[in-house]
């Protein structure tokens, strides 16, 4: 009894081991290789540059995925495999099921055991749920990023990245916290959403936060990505990504704004700019 409130004092009067129950709602991205997060209707050279630069350039083996698009079967040539071929790069698989057998079978997965990047493309973010989520194909993608390689996606393929899956409903994708709520967590403790300023989508995550306030929510906008390595993510493309971390950032400062309450509050980040994830705020 003596050692058991010896322990619970520590626990108490030790700030750290306080901290230690929130690691959970830590905000981190990958050990190794690199993410990135596209908020759909992809028209910068710059993205699409950079996820062939960190796959390691035209020589890389990349493995397209376009099964959140819905259709029964692709061709060996949709859209971004296409395009990736026209720029040059030979060895690109598309891989697609929509059968969880499938999914965790050795000859399915083959050309992710020496990928060197995986693009999500568009769609319904649960479809991909539906198909990978624990599956040897998910944990074969993890294990791209583990080698150092990159894994790319937009819109729907934005999303899964995630931990929380915004808009994962299967009724309509105007519904936040849906009956798909986990994605795959390439970041931990983050909620994405996409298309955010075209479509006017600036205050739907609010209803995720208000939920779970844990979350980190990140909302990008169209032909506009964030880069992901380690903890930090870089802005790129053309548009803004708004953040929702409780605090308010600007250039200018902020002490002669009318602020919200911080459970309302997000602001802007553009190209060039960066963000620390773990510690939730812009690195200057």
């Amino acid at each position: 009894m003596k050692y058991l409130s010896l322990i619970l004092l520590s626990f108490i009067f030790h700030p750290l081991n306080a901290q230690n129950l929130k690691n959970s709602d830590t905000t981190v991205g990958p050990e190794n290789g690199s993410l990135v997060i596209v908020g759909g209707a992809m028209k910068s050279d710059a993205i699409l540059n950079r996820f062939i630069e960190l796959a390691g350039g035209t020589d890389a083996s990349i493995v397209v995925i376009p099964t959140a698009s819905g259709d029964d079967n692709f061709n060996k040539d949709p859209h971004l495999a296409r395009v990736l071929r026209r720029r040059g790069l030979q060895n690109v698989s598309v891989l697609h099921t929509n059968d969880r057998d499938t999914a965790n079978s050795n000859a399915f997965v083959e050309p992710l055991k020496n990928a060197d990047g995986v693009w999500f493309s568009g769609g319904r973010q649960w479809r991909l749920v539906d198909s990978y989520k624990n599956t040897l194909t998910e944990d074969l993608i993890k294990n791209v990023l583990t080698r150092g390689g990159v894994v790319g996606g937009s819109s729907a393929g934005a999303t899964i990245q995630g931990s929380f899956l915004a808009r994962g409903d299967t009724k309509n994708n105007q519904i936040m916290s849906g009956d798909h709520q986990e994605g795959f967590g390439l970041i931990k403790n983050v909620a994405i959403d996409q298309h955010v300023l075209a479509r006017n989508r600036q205050f739907d995550m609010f209803d995720i936060l208000k939920e779970h306030p844990e979350l980190l929510g990140l909302g990008i906008d169209e032909d506009t990505a964030i880069v992901v390595q380690g903890n930090a993510f870089e802005v790129i493309g053309e548009n803004y990504v708004l953040v929702y971390d409780g605090t308010f950032w600007s250039r200018e400062g902020s002490d002669l704004k009318r602020l919200p309450e911080p459970s309302q509050m997000f602001y802007f980040l553009r190209k060039g700019d960066k963000y620390d994830l773990k510690n939730r705020k812009v690195i200057n």
